[in-house]
C-alpha cells in the first residue's frame, strides 16, 4: 500500500498521524488501530515521515490557492484547473457568478519552475486538501474540477470527507471519467474522430465538381500546414514547456487512477446532451457517487469553450440552480 493510500485509510478510521521531528506521532480511537495497521505504521515509519515532511515543505514553498473572486459570504468554491493547471480557465465563470460567491482556483505544483509536478491523483488531492484546510479550517466547501481536473477534484472531495470536512457538493465541469484516458479508449476515440472527418470530407467532395474538389483539397492542405506552422514555435517558450510538463504528468496520473466511492453529492455540468454519447463516459461518475445529477449546456457547446465568455453565463446560471438545491 502506497503512503498516501495508507494515510487515507487511517483518516477514514479517524486515526491521526503527524511528524514530530524524526518521530511519528499517532492518535487513534479505541480499537481503530488494528494489528495490521500498527505493523504498517512500524514498517513504513521512515517512508511516512519522508512523505509528511516533503508534503509540508511543498505546501510552504508554493501556495496552491489563487483568489479569482474572494468577496462574498456564500460557501466558497475551490476549483481544480484542467490538465495544464491554468486556474484562469475559471475567470469568466467566477465573474458571472457574482461578487457574493467566493471563488478560488487550485494550481498544481510544477507551473512555477521551482517544483516538480505530482504524478499521482491521490498526491495532488492530498496537497490541495492540506492547503484548503489550512486556508479555511472550518469549511464548508464546494469543490469543483474542469476536464482532467475533475478527476483530481473527485479524489480531493473524497479525502476531505474522510477528514470529516463539510462539502456542499462536488461540481465537475466537462469531466471525462478517468478510464477514458487509458490507451485503448484513447485509440478508439481517435479512430471515431478520424472516421467522422473522413465522412465529412467525403460528403463535401461528393457535392462538388471536379474543379471545386481540387480547390477544396488544396484549401484543406493549406489550412493543415498553417496550423502545423502555428503550433511549432521558433524558440521554446519556458511557460509553455512547464505547462506541457504539468499536462503530461496530470494525464498520466488520471490514466492510472481508479475512483473509489464518494459519499456525497456530485453535480455533472456537461457541455451539451450530445457529449454524453462521446468516448468521455461522463455518466460513469454516477457509479461511484452516492448521489449524482446532470446539468446540460446548449447544443454545439464543447469542453474547449464551455467556460469561456460566450457560454460562461449559461453555466453560471446552471451552477446557481445547483447551488440553490443544496440549501433546501
Amino acid at each position: 500500500m502506497r503512503v498516501p493510500a495508507l494515510l487515507a485509510e487511517l483518516r477514514r478510521r479517524d486515526i491521526q498521524v503527524w511528524a514530530d521531528g524524526d518521530r511519528l506521532r499517532c492518535n487513534a480511537p479505541a480499537d481503530a488501530l488494528t494489528p495490521e495497521l500498527r505493523d504498517q505504521l512500524q514498517q513504513r515509519k521512515n517512508d511516512i515521515l519522508e512523505f509528511l515532511h516533503s508534503a509540508g515543505a511543498l505546501a510552504q514553498q508554493q501556495r496552491a490557492i489563487v483568489p479569482l473572486q474572494p468577496r462574498g459570504k456564500r460557501t466558497p468554491i475551490f476549483a481544480v484547473a484542467g490538465h495544464n493547471g491554468d486556474v484562469f480557465c475559471y475567470r469568466a465563470l467566477a465573474r458571472h457568478l457574482g461578487d457574493d460567491q467566493p471563488f478560488y482556483g487550485l494550481e498544481p505544483p510544477g507551473r512555477d519552475g521551482q517544483s516538480e509536478p505530482l504524478t499521482r491523483i491521490e498526491d495532488l488531492a492530498a496537497y490541495f486538501a492540506a492547503q484548503i484546510r489550512a486556508f479555511r479550517p472550518g469549511g464548508p466547501y464546494i469543490i469543483a474540477g474542469f476536464c482532467t481536473g475533475g478527476t483530481i477534484a473527485f479524489e480531493l472531495g473524497r479525502q476531505l470527507l474522510q477528514e470529516r470536512a463539510a462539502i456542499s457538493f462536488l461540481a465537475l465541469f466537462g469531466a471525462p471519467y478517468p478510464t477514458s484516458y487509458r490507451l485503448l479508449p484513447q485509440l478508439r476515440q481517435q479512430l471515431v474522430d478520424q472516421v467522422a472527418r473522413v465522412i465529412t470530407h467525403t460528403r463535401a467532395l461528393a457535392s462538388r465538381s471536379s474543379r471545386e474538389r481540387r480547390l477544396y483539397i488544396a484549401e484543406k492542405l493549406r489550412n493543415h500546414e498553417a496550423q502545423r506552422t502555428a503550433e511549432r514555435p521558433a524558440e521554446p517558450d519556458s511557460v509553455l514547456v512547464l505547462r506541457a510538463k504539468v499536462e503530461r504528468a496530470t494525464i498520466a496520473a488520471a490514466r492510472r487512477y481508479t475512483p473509489g466511492h464518494f459519499a456525497g453529492r456530485v453535480s455533472l455540468f456537461l457541455p451539451c446532451k450530445e457529449w454524453v454519447r462521446s468516448g468521455n463516459e461522463p455518466l460513469r461518475w454516477r457509479s461511484v457517487a452516492q448521489h449524482a445529477e446532470e446539468y446540460f449546456g446548449p447544443d454545439g457547446c464543447n469542453t474547449d469553450i464551455m467556460l469561456r465568455e460566450h457560454y460562461a453565463p449559461v453555466f453560471a446560471e446552471l451552477f446557481r440552480e445547483c447551488r440553490a438545491r443544496s440549501v433546501k
